[in-house]
């Protein structure tokens, strides 16, 4: 069964006293394709589960197949922690409960239209806007979340910095979405969510049953071949956010062949996001200008990168009636998302430091090109940076490359190393530098050492990990912060002053 059979639109809708209890008759109804092969006094489920060590009485436990394990293999541990009852795809679970029988392939699809309906369909209430491509997704949703709040929206943001995952999973989503809807109740707002939606996501079929007010696109660039195969699996899963069915309205950035590709498909509504929307673009360390739809707006964002992400959240609003006077002033307050080109100050004669996420070639590139015109003519652009373990090996030797060809000092490092060693990583990366790297395993010594080698006039680069507070490490999440490392490195050079 394709992930978008059955859309929002063809659900059946609750009243508004229903409170969330999921009876049989209902599930039947939502999903036709299932059947009942074993039953049981239980009539409704108070919650959607997909993790059986989040079952409780009362709870659905949805057996999912994943690449790693399969939910079938837990089903058992649902039914003694509680659950009242099973989704399935195949036969060989030996239970007393309720059992209900999906097609194969399905279970994902059916347990995201089952999470939208016990949470009485939160995503109805509010308008959505799905963010979607390689890079940029936090920090358009940052951007717009803070748009809306200063139009007067009740605006929050799904995503990197407020999930485990980039996209939550679905009954997890709902959830989230549930207590978004009821804070904006309670506030008396509109609701506006800005979310973060993977291609993974979209593959999985986590955000099947809403239709997203708007859909934004910023890019499409290398990354998640290791789960994707091939650049153009990784678009057709990307493009399914802009599925008319899927999406009322579309925002994308035209200025790739992605972008193009998917505004030329695209049959209804549609904002081409581009250069053409700006004039007189400058920018430096301490902010951006130029003038947007006639208006001239001075924002604190850094670099032409920071300026697109703004440009889309900008137009994203347009797409949902904010003035555009409003819009403008938003942008003059706004501050960067955490982790994206922020920048680090210490004593005059410290270096500057830019802490940024870039963890995909494309990132890197834009990100040492944008900040490379912003280093005093005296000094050197410093880059530390690694890659992350058991993910697209291919990057490893291209983001070698780049940073050879953009930064005057290389230092190579280690990032999320997952279950890899750490200096076969290191390995993959300098296979692409002709030249000489410093090359430093432990993160900590990498940042503390570019930082106090680093002159007064020049900038260092920590890319990679922006926002993250851990370090995965062979199955340990060890405390990690690389802007707290940083600023103490900072602090450390003026007490050596």
């Amino acid at each position: 069964m394709s992930c978008y059979g059955l859309l929002e639109s063809t659900l059946p809708v609750r009243s508004a006293e229903a409170h969330s209890m999921l009876s049989v008759d209902t599930i039947l109804k939502i999903l036709p394709q299932a059947s009942v092969v074993t039953a049981s006094a239980v009539e409704t489920f108070k919650s959607v589960e997909i993790d059986h060590r989040l079952v409780q009485p009362g709870s659905l436990f949805c057996c999912i197949p994943g690449m790693e394990h399969d939910g079938h293999d837990f089903a058992a541990a649902a039914i003694q922690a509680g659950a009242s009852g099973l989704l399935t795809e195949h036969a060989g679970i030996e239970h007393t409960g309720l059992e209900i029988r999906v097609p194969l392939g399905s279970a994902r699809h059916a347990t995201a239209l089952l999470s939208a309906a016990v949470c009485e369909y939160p995503s109805r209430e509010l308008s959505m806007v799905g963010i979607t491509g390689t890079n940029g997704k936090t920090t358009v949703a940052h951007l717009m979340s803070s748009m809306v709040n200063h139009a007067g929206r009740f605006g929050s943001m799904i995503g990197t910095l407020t999930s485990v995952r980039t996209t939550p999973s679905a009954p997890d989503l709902h959830r989230e979405l549930s207590s978004i809807r009821d804070a904006a109740r309670h506030a008396g707002l509109p609701g506006v969510v800005a979310m973060e939606v993977s291609s993974h996501a979209l593959d999985q079929c986590r955000v099947d049953g809403i239709v997203f007010d708007v859909a934004v696109f910023t890019n499409l660039t290398q990354d998640h071949l290791d789960y994707h195969g091939s650049m153009e699996a990784y678009f057709e899963a990307k493009a399914k956010l802009f599925n008319p069915l899927v999406s009322r309205q579309a925002v994308v950035w035209i200025e790739s062949e992605a972008g193009r590709r998917l505004v030329s498909g695209r049959q209804s509504s549609c904002i081409e996001v581009g250069w053409h929307l700006v004039e007189d673009l400058t920018f430096d360390l301490l902010g951006t200008s130029f003038r947007w739809r006639g208006t001239a707006v001075t924002t604190p964002l850094l670099g032409r990168t920071a300026i697109i992400d703004l440009l889309l959240a900008a137009e994203a609003c347009v797409a949902l009636g904010i003035a555009t006077e409003q819009i403008a002033d938003a942008m003059a307050i706004l501050t960067p998302a955490p982790g994206r080109m922020q920048v680090l100050h210490g004593s005059l004669t410290d270096p500057t430091v830019v802490v940024d996420y870039a963890h995909t070639p494309d990132a890197l590139e834009q990100v040492l090109s944008d900040l490379k015109g912003t280093v005093s003519p005296n000094g050197r652009l410093v880059v530390v940076f690694g890659c992350g373990g058991d993910r697209d090996r291919s990057k490893r030797p291209i983001m070698g490359a780049i940073a050879a060809r953009l930064a005057d000092e290389v230092v190579v490092t280690s990032d999320n190393p997952r279950s890899e060693n750490p200096g076969a990583i290191i390995e993959g990366i300098t296979a692409g530098i002709p030249g000489v790297a410093r090359i430093i395993e432990d993160r900590e010594e990498a940042i503390r050492s570019a930082i106090a080698t680093a002159g007064r006039y020049d900038m260092v680069v920590v890319a990679g990990k922006g926002h993250e507070s851990t370090q995965e490490i062979s199955g340990q999440f060890i405390p990690f912060d690389d802007v707290l490392i940083a600023q103490t490195c900072l602090r450390s050079r003026e007490g050596d002053a």
